[in-house]
């Protein structure tokens, strides 16, 4: 007789940023990202939700359906939550840089989901805070494309496709004049959207 297969487990990666490189949440012991079984009459997004929301609470602010692979017996199904930076890893987790542990195959797949939807979605913006400057903006595009964007052409982008709007604040940076603070505002427009494409250098 063959032998009997697991449940079905999903699998939650949580990607936020930690000292400016992009991090994943894991279980303090033995690095295990969050996995739970899934239920006999339940769907995999709400499973899902239910191990986001059981770890973070309302934190997060986007989640999405990255794969779904067999390991060993069990069919795993992965997704991918962003969690705004400053968020604290919750009692018995904590935040792991990718470089350290980006080799595991549901990570890799994890960050190339979120660079495959970065100039169709509002990736980037989901792990900021609500207000910040276009210098944040960009370290985060550069992080998940893993190259370097050109100042003046990424603003000239961001700001004719209406993702952003001006606040009144600034956060002084340095010993350089003051940074003004933005905020996500898409504005609507009739028509079907394009694709936010930003210039790469080199």
């Amino acid at each position: 007789m063959p032998p009997r297969s697991a449940s079905p487990q999903v699998t939650l990666v949580c990607c936020s940023l930690l000292d400016g490189a992009l991090a994943v949440l894991v279980t303090d012991r033995g690095a295990a990202l969050p996995t739970r079984a899934l239920g006999a009459r339940e769907t995999p997004d709400a499973a899902a939700e239910g191990l986001r929301r059981s770890l973070l609470g309302r934190v997060s602010t986007w989640q999405g359906q990255v794969a779904a692979m067999r390991a060993e017996s069990a069919l795993v199904i992965a997704y991918a939550a962003l969690v705004p930076v400053g968020t604290a890893a919750p009692t018995g987790h904590r935040w792991l840089p990718v470089g350290r542990g980006g080799a595991a195959p549901l990570i890799r797949a994890a960050v190339a989901h979120l660079r495959d939807r970065l100039d169709r979605e509002p990736i980037a913006f989901h792990l900021l805070g609500p207000q910040f400057t276009l210098s944040d903006l960009q370290q985060v595009y550069e992080l998940l494309l893993e190259r370097r964007l050109h100042k003046a052409s990424f603003r000239r982008t961001l700001l004719s496709a209406h993702l952003v709007e001006p606040t009144e604040a600034w956060r002084s940076e340095g010993r350089g004049r003051p940074a003004q603070l933005f905020r996500f505002s898409p504005r609507r427009r009739r028509g079907v959207q394009r694709a936010v494409r930003f210039e790469l250098l080199g």
